[in-house]
């Protein structure tokens, strides 16, 4: 489940994209435009900054910015870095593993089965969803995909 720390992050990223080249923002500005609490956006900010979605500039005409163009910024990063793990249980995860204290045989459990296959399927989407697409498209995928594609919205 996207936490309200993934939705206020990819709702400030939507933000941010939509200014002009070289424009910036300023903290307080994009958490009123997006009804965000501004000190938890400061936080949200800082860790998209740390791992180089963002970049910060202090001072006159300062603010925050994308740190690259939105088509090359991943959704399924994003998520990754705000929430951890896309897996919806924590013994389908590929990076935080953590067995279950009640499975005597995790190969054969047909639950973290079933929830690895979910985990392959949102991190294939969210993998292959640019900030550009969600911006454009409210989360669907392309123009060439059809009607039944899956469609990831932040809402």
């Amino acid at each position: 489940m996207l936490t309200k720390k993934g939705k206020y992050g990819l709702k400030a990223l939507v933000d941010l994209a939509r200014l002009a080249p070289g424009e910036t923002a300023f903290i307080n500005d994009v958490a009123a435009r997006n009804n965000i609490p501004k000190k938890f956006l400061d936080t949200i900010l800082l860790e998209l900054r740390n791992v180089g979605i963002l970049r910060s500039k202090k001072g006159p005409g300062g603010g925050y910015s994308l740190s690259r163009p939105a088509s090359e910024i991943r959704i399924g990063h994003v998520i990754r870095t705000l929430d951890g793990p896309l897996a919806p249980i924590r013994c389908a995860s590929r990076t935080a593993y953590e067995a279950c204290d009640d499975c005597s045989d995790p190969e054969t459990c047909h639950v973290r089965r079933s929830m690895t296959e979910v985990r392959d399927a949102i991190a294939d989407i969210l993998d292959n969803m640019t900030l550009e697409q969600f911006v454009k498209k409210g989360g669907k995928l392309s123009d060439g995909d059809d009607e039944t594609s899956p469609v990831f919205a932040a809402g």
